[in-house]
């Protein structure tokens, strides 16, 4: 059922840094190695509504409807712009309150879910990318793509606490900066402004 071209195909696309990238590696610089798990469970989760708009033809929506396309589009440019803005003005490294963990976590959870089901092209993506890899002879089409889907998700999370853990190796480096801190702060609120903008500025496929 699941073919090498599929594998290879998927783990190409998931390592291509996007905001999901960004988001966890940030994550795991600033505020350490477990948040980074969470921040790649939430990117991971919000593929979800987009896999299933995909498997039962909802996507089809975005590509035919420019209204749908364009709100959510830019809904999801205005919380990446957002966020770009909070890491931004914030003054020193991000840190998490031991002491309040769960809400945390949470929040990291949180804003990554929102990251992947405020883009629209993901779903499109899933629409045009899933099919290609349904062989004509399969009995139940509907359940090899969720099967794909479920592989690509897993993968997503997999090579995203990689991502992380990779990042959060280098922050006690960065916390003992404060110059450093603050620099990579900015590069990252820089590159989220940057996504956003490309996606308000973007065009169905």
């Amino acid at each position: 059922m699941l073919s090498t071209e599929f594998l290879i195909t998927s783990l190409v696309v998931v390592l291509i840094p996007g905001t999901g990238v960004l988001y966890t590696v940030a994550t795991g610089l600033f505020v350490g190695k477990r948040a980074s798990v969470f921040a790649a469970l939430g990117c991971t989760l919000g593929i979800v509504p987009a896999l299933l708009a995909s498997v039962f033809g909802l996507a089809a929506v975005f590509h035919t409807s420019a209204l749908a396309f364009q709100v959510v589009k830019y809904i999801g440019a205005a919380y990446l712009l957002y966020l770009a803005w909070q890491m931004w003005k914030s003054s020193g490294p991000l840190t998490v309150d031991q002491g309040d963990a769960s809400p945390q976590y949470m929040a990291i959870v949180l804003k990554g879910f929102l990251m992947n089901i405020l883009n629209p092209k993901l779903s499109i993506f899933f629409l045009a990318f899933l099919p290609q890899f349904v062989p004509v002879s399969a009995d139940n089409a509907l359940l090899h793509m969720l099967t794909l889907g479920s592989v690509f998700m897993l993968m997503t999370f997999a090579v995203f606490i990689v991502y992380g853990f990779l990042s959060g190796s280098f922050r006690e480096l960065v916390i003992n900066s404060k110059k450093a801190s603050m620099a990579i702060q900015k590069v990252f609120s820089a590159s989220f402004a940057a996504l956003g903008m490309k996606l308000a500025f973007s065009e169905r496929a």
